[in-house]
Parts: structure tokens; sequence; C-alpha cells
């Protein structure tokens, strides 16, 4: 048995190393995350407790079925008379006082249906039903927060790839303009000290490089995580292009009327009512319908017998001390409560979707911007390493030049990547999925 789960284990990690092999797209990470992710999987747990609530609910329009035996033995005179009877064993000889012991095996079945609840009842399946909905709401809030984190963190590792690819750019220039530099040196037509600041900015260069490989790094080990996948230092290899980002665009609406927390939140009021409802039925009557049968076997007087019952019942609470008026003011209370969230929630997203609104535009300003300042640095930069080649331009000016060129791809690569969450952003805000289906 040992040998057979040692090869069980084996047979997982190789199907989950495959898997992670395997080039991630977004709806891929999409739905790992969806699967694997603790919050995912706490939802879902949410979900199958509020259902369990509803069934309970559902109950009261069931009859009720109960068994239930016993065996005795007693002297005790009322107890042992009663036995007595119900065993169809009475004689008028029998000493009332002293009945003797007495033994009774009793097996009853009893079947009890409510007719009548004052409307608790009805209120109660309401109130489960609405708290069911507003778990399968809060089940798609948390699916849509965890897309919305997948895509982000997706996007981040391609920032943080990309800026690598930018720094290395950087490098490479520094080092095509430190050897231009050293054979000018070498020739005497370049001071040392012009030649010691151009490798003092190379190395400055692959510092950062190195910071921005780092920060790769632990993007890449952040993708695991959102997606719920064990710690590991296997690579992430992302598909390239993926066919999902061309999918993703900025909404042309700003309706948030289908936000899944605002829906949630309306589904908790109407909870919130029928719990008020509930506590007001306590004043009204409650009727029930009964009926049981019981077998009695007594081995000391070797007799038994049956006997059944069957009634209507109607209670009534008079009075209780002022109770079920605390509770409905209690109940009360808690719907003004969740009346007032749902209003703060309502104006605090509509805040939420013109700040995403705004940060799109903003973002996608900078994209324009950060792409023409690319264009222009590149063409300088070519300009300066030909004049620097031909001595015609200063160590110093070079040097700022190429790191200008440096900064503007870094602010693009940036400034593409901050478009697109922002319409990742934008869309969540919205209570739209962060994908649009293919």
């Amino acid at each position: 048995m040992p040998a057979f789960r040692s090869i069980l284990l084996v047979s997982a990690l190789f199907v989950s190393a495959a898997l992670r092999a395997e080039p991630w797209t977004l709806d891929r990470a999409v739905a790992m995350a969806l699967e694997r992710s603790p919050d995912a999987r706490v939802a879902r747990a949410r979900v199958e407790g509020a259902q369990a609530l509803v069934d309970q609910a559902g109950a009261a329009w069931l009859p009720q079925l109960s068994l239930s035996g016993r065996y005795t033995d007693t002297n005790s005179p009322m107890m042992a008379f009663g036995s007595i009877l119900n065993q169809r064993a009475f004689n008028f000889g029998l000493d009332f006082n002293r009945p003797g012991t007495i033994d009774n095996l009793n097996a009853t079945g009893t079947v009890a249906y409510n007719l009548y609840s004052g409307g608790r009842a009805t209120a109660g399946r309401t109130a489960a039903r609405a708290g069911a909905e507003a778990a399968d709401l809060d089940l798609r809030t948390a699916q849509q927060q965890l897309a919305a984190e997948v895509v982000k963190t997706t996007l981040n590792l391609r920032k943080a790839r990309e800026a690598v690819t930018a720094v290395e750019g950087g490098v490479r220039a520094y080092e095509a303009a430190v050897a231009v530099a050293r054979a000018r040196f070498e020739a005497g037509q370049l001071l040392k000290a012009d030649l010691l600041s151009l490798e003092v900015q190379l190395a400055q260069t692959r510092e950062s490089l190195t910071a921005a490989r780092h920060g790769a790094a632990l993007a890449a080990r952040a993708f695991h995580f959102v997606l719920g996948l064990d710690a590991t230092d296997a690579p992430v290899e992302l598909v390239d292009p993926d066919p999902a980002l061309a999918r993703l665009a900025a909404p042309d609406t700003r309706d948030f009327a289908r936000r899944p927390e605002l829906l949630g939140l309306q589904a908790r009021v109407r909870a919130a009512e029928a719990m008020v409802a509930a506590a007001r039925g306590t004043h009204r009557p409650s009727v029930n319908a009964f009926a049981s049968y019981q077998y009695d076997q007594g081995w000391k007087t070797n007799r038994h017998g049956d006997s059944w019952l069957a009634g209507v019942s109607v209670d009534l609470n008079v009075w209780d001390g002022g109770q079920t008026n605390g509770k409905i003011r209690q109940s009360s209370a808690e719907l003004i409560q969740v009346k007032e969230m749902l209003r703060k929630a309502t104006l605090g997203i509509g805040l939420e979707v013109e700040q995403a609104r705004l940060a799109h535009v903003s973002a996608t300003e900078r994209l324009a911007v950060s792409a023409r300042a690319v264009e222009q640095a590149e063409e300088s930069a070519t300009l300066s390493r030909a004049r620097f080649e031909k001595e015609a331009l200063l160590t110093a000016d070079l040097i700022g030049v190429e790191s200008r060129l440096l900064e503007s791809r870094l602010r693009r690569t940036v400034a593409a990547v901050d478009e697109r969450l922002a319409i990742v952003e934008l869309r969540r805000a919205l209570g739209l999925t962060p994908l649009p289906q293919p």
C-alpha cells in the first residue's frame, strides 16, 4: 500500500508539472484560478451552506415523522398503573397503592404537520432563498475579482519582463558605447575620465537589470499564488501573442446596475424584510395536526396492547414579556442597516466607476505620449551614437541620450500595461467579466 501511494503521489506531481510546463493563456489561467484558488473554494462552500438553509426552511411544508422506544421497570404506583392500563392487564383485584413491579416496552410513532404558523414558515423560506441568492452573487463577485486579479497579475508579469527587455537593450547600448570609447581612448582620442563615466553608467544599468530581473521573478511567483498553485521555481511561460488580450476592450457603458455586490445586497434586503415578517408572525397562532400510534408490551403481566391518538392543536403566544416585540425591533433595525449598506454601496460603486473611467482615459493619453517619446528618443539616440563614433559628441551628452532612451522605453512599457490594467479595472467596476467572451 505505501508503494501504491508513492506511485500516486509521483503521478500527481508529474501531471502538475506537465500542466505548469504548458504555456499559459489568460483563459487557461483564469480557469485554473477559479478551480484551485482558496477564495473561490470558500465562496462555493458558502453557497452550499446557504442552499442547506433553503432545504431546512422547506422542511416546514413536509410532515414530521418520529419514532421512539423505551423499556422501563418500576414499582411507582402511577407509572406502573399506567403501564398496566396500556398493556390491557387491568383487573379489579389490583392493589392501586402497591401494584408491584411492572415492566413495559413502549414503541411510539408520531406524525405531525403544521397547518398554519402565522406566516413564519413562508417568511423563513423567503429569507433562506434570498440568502442563497446572495451567496450565489457573492460567489460571482469572488469569481470576477479573482479573474480580474489573474488578468492584472499576468499583465504585471508581462510588464516586468518587458522592463527587463528594455533594460537589456540599455545595457547593450552602453556596452557598444564603452567599446567605441575604449577604442578611442586607446587611440588617444578620448580622456580616461570620459571612458570611466561610460563604464560607471554601464555598471549602474547592469544593476538596474538585476533589479528588473528580480522583479520579474517575484511577478512569476505572484502568478502562481493567484492561481492557487503551490510555490515553485518553475518558469512561467506565457503565450505571446495571447488571443485573450485582443478581446480586452473598454466597455461602452457606464451602467453598473448588474454589479453582483449590488444584486447581493438587494437579495439581503429581501431576506431582512422576510425576517421582519417572521418576527411579526410570532403574534399569530400556530396550528398543528398530529397523529400517533403506540404499542406496549409487558412480560411480568404477560399482556400487551396498542392505541392511537390524533388531533389538532392551536398555540397562541399571548404574553412573552416583550420578547417578540424586541425581536421585531431588532429585525427592523437590521433591515434599515442593510438598506443603508445598499445605498452606500451604490454611491461608492458609482464613484469607483468614474475613477476607473478617468484612469483609463489618463492611461490612454499617457500611452500615446510615451509612444511618441520613444520614437523621438530612438531617433535622437541613433544620431548621437553616430556623432560619438565620429568624435563629434561629448561622452556626457551620449550618456544623457542613452538614459533618456531607456527611460522613455520603460515609460512606454509601463503605460501600455497600465492601459490594459485600466480596462480590466473599469470592467470590474461595472460588474463585467474582465475578459469578454470569445
